[in-house]
């Protein structure tokens, strides 16, 4: 059981570093030479994979229950929260940043989340009770009707009170991308000093600009906290807005 865990893992990480090596060779010949990175970019941090296997996960402790990877990410996609970043051009090709987690974005994606492992779980519990001897309706109402009795809450309120947390906290999120500073950018490394409470926390990422996206990828010599790293993902990228 776990092995086939930390298999569907590993090949979800081979792919998402073959896709951004070849997303980042490509954009390398071809980006922009503009180094005024001035105005607001948001960029949606695609949580799908990890709600999918944090949910795949529990379900497999669960007896009597056989469910591939496979279908679990099937009901799970699409699931983003929104970052926004903007930078303001003081001198040449350095200013400050500001950088912050949409809450109402992470609400939206958990309660989505939930309810794709929902649908799930009520599937799960459908094709447990086609292998027993029970007479009712095993439809998606039905279902609910049998969680809800049985536990005094809809199968989402069930799954977010006692299920696993399918994406990470917003405070540890918050922890990971919020604040404010200073920015500098030497060829292709961009630089940004976060400051508050007396602190000053460096991120150094490779970027590349071609039109209105900004690609930012793998932080490198940088002094980060435990928090901060945790969740940064790989690489990602950020789209300008068209009022700019």
């Amino acid at each position: 059981m776990r092995k086939t865990i930390k298999n569907a893992v590993f090949i979800l990480l081979f792919l998402t570093l073959s896709v951004s090596t070849a997303l980042l060779a490509y954009l390398h010949f071809f980006a922009s030479d503009d180094k005024d990175l001035s105005g607001e970019w948001t960029a949606n941090i695609d949580m799908t994979e990890q709600a999918a296997v944090t949910a795949f996960s529990w379900l497999q402790d669960i007896e009597g229950v056989s469910v591939s990877f496979e279908e679990i990410e099937s009901y799970m996609q699409g699931l983003t929260i929104q970052v926004s970043l903007s930078f303001e051009q003081t001198v040449r090709y350095a200013g400050t940043f500001q950088c912050s987690v949409s809450p109402e974005s992470y609400e939206a994606c958990n309660q989505a989340a939930y309810a794709a492992f929902a649908t799930a779980f009520q599937e799960l519990l459908s094709q447990r009770f086609h292998m027993t001897d029970y007479a009712g309706s095993t439809d998606k109402e039905a279902i609910e009707a049998l969680v809800t009795e049985t536990f005094g809450m809809s199968t989402v309120s069930y799954l977010m009170s006692y299920g696993p947390a399918l994406l990470p906290s917003l405070e540890d999120l918050q922890a990971g991308y919020d604040g404010s500073g200073t920015y500098e950018i030497a060829e292709d490394i961009l630089t940004r000093q976060f400051e508050g409470g007396g602190d000053v926390t460096t991120k150094a990422e490779y970027y590349i600009r071609k039109e209105s996206n900004l690609i930012l990828s793998e932080e490198i010599d940088s002094v980060s906290s435990d928090s901060f790293s945790d969740y940064y993902p790989m690489i990602y990228i950020l789209k300008q807005s068209s009022n700019q």
